[in-house]
């Protein structure tokens, strides 16, 4: 962590609320899968499971991500960010609207206020924009974290603006297209654009941090950007005006090779590595790797077999696998460090202090990390096999983990700053 540029980060109260809510959105959505367990053995557009994909897309994923975001990208462009004011309005209009557009989901009522959650979102991702293109702006260097940053957030406004107009659709229909397809197309939008893009820029900065090591390919991140632009603009473009085919798998391999070549990059990394011995949090975040490439891989038969137990193995690598899996094992490499900065940064040198891994429990994580892999189990055999008992025993270990998780999460939140002499 001696890497990171703390005189540039942002205040604390700029950060945290994010790291705090997507702790309760996961904690919440673990609960809501875990009392519908047969939301997962039926179609996918329903309104239990519109409201299960928004939690985890908008609640869990972008709260935390946008949390992270905030703190990291001062770091990469060694710039203050710029609006820290904007950056907490966009969590207090991101927040309102996951709460009104999540309500409406689950009730599945087309209307103004559905419509005001969506516009609320955009508003919040309007402004995460603005902090990310003004703060790049202000670094001088390239560098493909920037990169894939920019062109995330830039992904995530389209995303969220086509969710605003399908929610109108279901009101008012403005689409010729199926809404179905259309429901795919947003999707893709923010799995290939938002989450992927952004989990490529910031992972290529913080793995090699944390192992210690370094690469010198940067021109395999060219090529990754450049591949899983490419992939979803086909995908995109084909989708809508042609409809879904089976030219989709060509895309998913477009967008594949670009994985491929971002893994190579890290891949680089830990070969390269000064710490050989990898840490449990670590293991976390290479699991999710894995987890990515099997939902990718799994395109081709989605699209060959029928009915929708795939279609719900692929979610699950997705969301649980791959989105939740990042952000289990980043979290306690970096909310340790942004709390550890506001409690004793000014003491650092002076006297002893606490180190940022004493302030959460390595014992909570490695329990965590257990059930993790129990609930990823028993859950993916669930889901294949299109068994209710075997789901919601799946699913009962996510709200462990989930449980686990908030209890070390808010252990940091609420750390009191220790007396020292």
């Amino acid at each position: 962590m001696a890497d990171l540029n703390i005189g540039k980060a942002p205040g604390n109260s700029a950060i945290l609320p994010f790291y705090a809510t997507g702790a309760v959105a996961f904690l919440i959505l673990c609960v809501v899968m875990f009392c519908t367990p047969e939301t997962f053995t039926g179609h996918y557009f329903t309104p239990h499971m519109l409201t299960i994909v928004h939690i985890a897309a908008l609640g869990w994923g972008t709260m935390v991500i946008f949390g992270a975001a905030h703190q990291l990208l001062p770091v990469i462009c060694e710039q203050n960010l710029y609006s820290e004011k904007m950056a907490s309005v966009s969590w207090y209009t991101l927040t309102a609207g996951i709460i009104l557009l999540t309500w409406k989901f689950w009730t599945l009522e087309a209307g103004w206020l559905m419509i005001s959650g969506g516009s609320l979102v955009v508003l919040s991702v309007v402004l995460f924009l603005i902090n990310v293109v003004k703060t790049s702006a202000s670094c001088g260097s390239y560098n493909a974290q920037k990169l894939f940053i920019t062109a995330s957030a830039v992904w995530l406004l389209f995303t969220v603006t086509f969710g605003l107009l399908l929610a109108i659709n279901l009101k008012t229909p403005i689409f010729a297209t199926s809404h179905l397809e259309l429901l795919r197309l947003h999707a893709h939008m923010g799995l290939a654009g938002w989450f992927l893009q952004l989990i490529s820029g910031v992972s290529t900065k913080l793995v090699p941090m944390f192992l210690l090591g370094k690469s010198e390919k940067e021109h395999v991140l060219r090529k990754a950007f450049i591949f899983q632009n490419l992939g979803l603009l086909a995908f995109l473009a084909d989708g809508f005006f042609t409809g879904l085919t089976w030219r989709s798998v060509l895309y998913a391999f477009l967008v594949l090779t670009g994985v491929v070549f971002w893994l190579v990059y890290l891949y680089d990394c830990f070969r390269n590595r000064l710490r050989k011995r990898v840490e449990l949090l670590m293991k976390h975040t290479f699991l999710s790797f894995v987890s990515l490439i099997l939902a990718v891989l799994l395109i081709p038969l989605i699209h060959q077999s029928e009915g929708h137990r795939w279609t719900m193995v692929y979610g699950m690598l997705i969301f649980l696998g791959w989105i939740t899996g990042i952000i289990l094992g980043k979290t306690f490499k970096t909310l340790p460090f942004i709390i550890w900065n506001g409690h004793y940064k000014h003491l650092s040198g002076k006297v002893k202090v606490p180190l940022p891994k004493d302030l959460y429990s390595e014992a909570l994580t490695r329990w965590q990390f257990r059930c993790y892999i129990a609930a990823f189990v028993i859950l993916a055999a669930g889901l294949i096999a299109q068994h209710l008992v075997l789901i919601r025993t799946g699913l009962g270990f996510w709200v462990m983990v989930a449980l686990l998780y908030v209890w070390n999460v808010f252990r940091l939140l609420l750390h009191k700053t220790k007396k020292i002499s």
